[in-house]
């Protein structure tokens, strides 16, 4: 079971290897302010000449998702996203286009479109490019190598949803584009909403967190 300790030995070594803040985020299953955090215990252990896994509590608020039991195995996957599909069915067979967010939604985007007969897309969120400042200036492409919008009724389909703000921006990013998102789906919801900008959102797992202290 991983601890504060093994994400920040695991953040700094994304780090090492050229990944984005927002990337580590997309990696960790953790918030931007979470990875961001990570980020910089690991740099400033490292520069004290701390060991980088020392014990640490965390200034900031989150639970880590690790569901790399389910993605490290394709059937594990399937079933996973099967289960999404079906989760989706209910919204009929007008949908023909199912958008994946990378990275991760797009493995499992890719079984759901399948299974619910529709096209594929994908959405490279803006937080991939995302360091430190102004994140709402950037923005996310749909990529050409799969199928696009063209005033398409649409699927969203990601593994977590830690605070809504990639999930809201692909919503808003297929409006902007000329489509009709429908519903979206997430393996883990770590907000517990029932919706986004208008658009239903469905979870296989639902993460309440009971604070004694509130």
């Amino acid at each position: 079971m991983k601890n504060v300790d093994d994400l920040i030995e695991d953040a700094s070594e994304l780090a090492a290897r050229g990944l984005s803040k927002g990337e580590i985020a997309d990696e960790l299953n953790v918030s931007r302010e979470t990875a961001s955090w990570l980020v910089d215990r690991g740099d400033s252990e490292t520069t004290r000449g701390i060991d980088p896994v020392a014990s640490a509590e965390p200034e900031t608020h989150d639970i880590h998702v690790d569901w790399s039991a389910i993605g490290r195995d394709s059937e594990r996957l399937g079933y996973v996203a099967r289960a999404m599909a079906d989760l989706l069915t209910k919204q009929g067979d007008a949908v023909d286009l199912t958008i994946g967010i990378e990275k991760a939604g797009a493995p499992l985007s890719t079984i759901v479109a399948q299974e619910l007969n529709t096209d594929l897309g994908s959405y490279a969120p803006a937080k991939h490019q995302w360091e430190e400042g102004d994140f709402d200036e950037l923005g996310g492409p749909f990529s050409r190598n799969f199928a696009q919008i063209r005033d398409r009724d649409c699927y969203v389909v990601d593994d977590t949803i830690t605070s809504g703000t990639t999930m809201a921006e692909a919503v808003e990013a297929i409006r902007e584009a000329g489509g009709s998102p429908v519903s979206c789906v997430v393996v883990v919801d770590k907000q517990g909403v029932e919706e986004i900008n208008g658009v239903p959102v469905y979870s296989l797992i639902d993460v309440v967190r009971v604070d004694s202290n509130s």
